[in-house]
């Protein structure tokens, strides 16, 4: 069973998807209790955060995601229980099309309480993104999210090891705005091991976000690969966020939720985690699940 059949049957489902087919036999999910999610410190940064985020980019590209394809009432509807369970977290970028409902779900909620993540995309990507000037983006950004900062922003998605060289222009803008107040806290998301290396030792990121699981998923090297870089991060202060905990909808089947999520959580290699949740019932059975790891 992949992700998408995953995310588009729901827990609602079910019993009726069951019926037409065998597949989901194994799919199970933790029934609804009281657990919430805690905070945690994110690295040496001066944060705290939710130790998870409500991901808005599931499959995530051209201005769309499958938590956009949602519907504003639906998101808002699946935020405000997210925040009611400690979920207080907003992991969105550009490229997903989240914005305006992100800043709608803030407006149920107060402000302070929340932490809001976005991401810059700064290179050409194919023939459907083009970057802009960094004021242009940071203004229409707070716009779009309806807030007067953005907690920690990131340069979206570095291929390679020679960011700092290839970016230093939107580096040094992302340093001016936090010195402003715009934003909190920088850094990048990784998507190649030679970004995240020399991320790890960045005297400029503040947060490094990087795809882990227990089985290497969509992931840029080995798990001890990867687990050894971040320990490198953590040492050096870093906050690090967790992404592609459940490998992009590869480790979708109960046991490899919860081996992932165990891997993850007990590595203390990682301090918070971003998952696209698409109903409460997913949403539950993961603060369910981190609940129970976390104090066993």
């Amino acid at each position: 069973m992949n992700r998408r059949s995953f995310i588009q049957t729901g827990a609602k489902g079910v019993a009726g998807a069951m019926a037409l087919s065998g597949g989901l036999a194994n799919l199970s999910f933790v029934p609804a209790g009281t657990a919430t999610i805690d905070q945690v410190d994110l690295g040496r940064t001066g944060l705290k955060v939710p130790r998870l985020a409500f991901g808005t980019g599931s499959f995530g590209w051209k201005k769309t995601s499958n938590q956009k394809k949602l519907g504003e009432d639906a998101f808002v509807t699946l935020a405000k229980h997210g925040y009611d369970r400690g979920v207080r977290f907003f992991e969105t970028a550009d490229m997903y099309g989240t914005h305006e409902f992100v800043g709608k779900a803030l407006k149920k909620v107060p402000r302070e309480n929340v932490t809001v993540l976005s991401k810059i995309m700064v290179y050409q990507h194919q023939d459907w993104y083009t970057p802009e000037p960094f004021q242009k983006s940071i203004d229409r950004f707070r716009k779009e999210l309806d807030t007067d900062y953005i907690d920690i922003l990131l340069l979206h998605c570095m291929v390679n090891s020679e960011w700092p060289n290839e970016y230093k222009r939107y580096m040094d803008d992302f340093s001016e705005a936090k010195e402003k107040g715009i934003v909190k806290r920088i850094g990048l998301s990784c998507h190649d091991y030679g970004a995240l290396k020399v991320a790890a030792e960045s005297d400029w990121a503040d947060v490094v976000q990087a795809r882990i699981n227990h089985n290497g998923a969509r992931m840029d090297g080995t798990p001890g690969e990867i687990m050894e870089i971040l320990n490198t991060a953590q040492n050096n202060g870093k906050g690090v966020v967790g992404m592609k905990i459940f490998g992009c909808g590869e480790l979708v089947e109960e046991a490899e939720r919860e081996k992932s999520l165990k891997y993850v959580l007990k590595s203390n290699n990682v301090d918070c985690m971003t998952i696209g949740f698409e109903s409460i019932e997913q949403m539950d059975d993961t603060i369910e699940r981190i609940s129970r790891i976390i104090h066993s």
